[in-house]
């Protein structure tokens, strides 16, 4: 009667993460679907979609994923396999590894930056 979606990643298309302002989490983040983060993470965070990093948003650690959006405040390591954008409400701190950087005038980017070749899909273990 029913069909069960079929599980080769599409099942996620469309679907949000979201952690919103006045929430902190410390630990790890593991996720296989998108991601907005308006509150703060002191940790780790690995996806294989796209992060965002709201204007309140605040991550300290190190972030892993495929792209990646940021409105807010960073310190740490990132590595974006694609394509990282930098608002110019953006404060970044620490080292930045991408496939492809933009960065628009007024961000506070004080880190160094490595471009990426030959990037594979970020790959994430299921806790099971």
């Amino acid at each position: 009667m029913f069909d069960k979606a079929k599980k080769n990643g599409t099942e996620l298309l469309g679907k949000t993460n979201r952690i919103v302002e006045g929430t902190s989490i410390i630990g790890d983040i593991v996720s296989k679907a998108d991601f907005r983060l308006d509150g703060e993470l002191i940790g780790n965070f690995t996806s294989q979609g796209k992060l965002v990093i709201g204007m309140s948003g605040v991550i300290k650690g190190e972030i892993v994923c495929n792209n990646a959006d940021i409105e807010g405040v960073f310190q740490g390591k990132i590595k974006v396999l694609e394509v990282l954008n930098i608002k110019a409400t953006a404060h970044i701190h620490g080292e930045v590894a991408v496939g492809k950087l933009s960065i628009e005038p007024g961000a506070d980017f004080t880190a160094t930056c490595t471009m990426l070749t030959n990037t594979k899909e970020v790959t994430v273990k299921d806790g099971k």
